[in-house]
């Protein structure tokens, strides 16, 4: 369902845009004006997550800025399962605590810089909480993928997200061996200290 909202320019410094929200609306009434944003607005459109995800709203000034999903992570993903020193055998059963940020979008009128880092940081600190009042168990890791044909991957650096290394391009369900897509840069970020030593037990 197509969700029309106010598009007339917003440009402010972070400091004058006044207090931001970050709304968890997972089976909330504005999780159809968050799924139509994406849909409207984000380059690889809407997609319904699978497995466990969130979806959040980003509002400020009475008016939605943006959005972002975070679903499960992939079951194998080279650069992340290197950085974190996974076996199979832990990465099974630990990969309920890696989160993947499927979606993020700043809505194209608004021009506020500095905004995405500021948010990165936010989530990073309500992610894990959120996670656990929903699904039972914390989140020590998040992970995403940008494409640097698009994408240079500023915001990420600049709220100190690590770069991981590079996708195989052959995607989740691949049986070729042989790139389908285009490669991308998959960026972490731990979400505790320990996150290593957490996500290795094998408990």
């Amino acid at each position: 369902k197509r969700i029309e909202v106010a598009c007339d320019p917003l440009v402010a410094t972070l400091k004058k845009l006044g207090p931001v929200e970050l709304r968890q609306v997972r089976r909330s009434a504005e999780e159809s004006l968050v799924n139509s944003l994406i849909a409207q607005h984000h380059y690889l459109g809407y997609v319904q997550p699978v497995g466990e995800h969130l979806k959040y709203l980003v509002m400020a000034q009475g008016r939605p800025l943006g959005c972002f999903f975070w679903s499960s992570a992939p079951r194998h993903l080279g650069p992340r399962d290197r950085y974190i020193g996974w076996s199979p055998t832990t990465r099974k059963q630990n990969i309920r605590f890696v989160a993947c940020q499927s979606r993020f979008l700043i809505l194209p009128w608004v021009r506020v810089p500095h905004l995405a880092s500021h948010l990165l940081g936010r989530m990073s600190r309500q992610l894990s909480f959120d996670w656990q009042r929903v699904y039972a168990h914390p989140l020590y890791f998040t992970e995403t993928f940008v494409d640097p044909t698009r994408f240079a991957g500023t915001c990420y650096r600049a709220a100190n997200w690590v770069y991981l290394g590079l996708t195989t391009g052959r995607g989740k369900d691949d049986q070729t061996k042989k790139p389908n897509r285009s490669l991308k840069r998959v960026y972490g970020y731990a979400l505790v200290k320990d996150f290593r030593q957490r996500l290795q037990d094998a408990a």
